[in-house]
């Protein structure tokens, strides 16, 4: 499954990208955030995973995802040195985006203890350089060192649940998926439901 999501994720076009993980951004109910020229949409399930999209105007994007059940979650154990190892291979204008920040919900920093300097905590790290996506060479490493499996240890196919790469992304089938997770109670709210996110497919394109 995860394959095919990051097949999926590699076959979409960034416009789409980034059109999902704004509307997706909008379902959650966080707002954007302009980073350096880049916007920053996210996602999370109110329960320690998340997934974070930063798009750059150049066309680049980074994708950030954090599963806090799973080996890839230094903040209890790891430290400034290892996060940091993660972003190995990022250009350092997306890795830039990340640094120095304030911390959020869905990225706490870890701070290294003799400058003082931060960076955002990510589990599993991926990025768009124009043309294709790509995990971070220094993610890469540091699973097989390990002998993590990448996708599951990052939370990829969870975290990206919700966008549905590969998969009909419409205000009825993100409500007919809520619904089999119980997230309505009756068909009232359902109704209510589907109505509020047709109003944010229809403001965000």
């Amino acid at each position: 499954m995860s394959e095919e999501i990051w097949a999926a994720l590699g076959a979409t076009t960034l416009d789409e990208v980034r059109r999902r993980a704004a509307i997706i951004d909008a379902v959650t109910e966080i707002e954007p955030v302009e980073v350096d020229g880049a916007t920053r949409f996210a996602w999370n399930d109110g329960g320690g995973q998340s997934a974070v999209w930063y798009f750059t105007p150049d066309r680049h994007a980074l994708l950030l995802t954090f599963d806090h059940e799973s080996a890839l979650n230094l903040f209890a154990e790891g430290t400034y040195e290892d996060q940091t190892a993660l972003y190995g291979g990022v250009p350092e204008h997306l890795v830039r985006l990340v640094r120095d920040r304030p911390e959020n919900y869905e990225s706490l920093n870890i701070v290294d203890e003799d400058t003082g300097a931060t960076i955002l905590y990510a589990g599993g790290v991926f990025w768009f350089d124009g043309e294709r996506w790509s995990q971070a060479e220094g993610f890469l490493d540091h699973c097989r060192r390990e002998g993590f499996d990448a996708f599951s240890e990052s939370g990829f196919t969870y975290c990206l649940g919700d966008y549905r790469f590969g998969e009909e992304f419409s205000p009825e089938a993100i409500v007919e998926a809520r619904a089999e997770d119980g997230y309505y109670e009756d068909d009232a709210e359902r109704r209510k439901g589907l109505a509020e996110i047709k109003e944010i497919f229809a403001r965000l394109g």
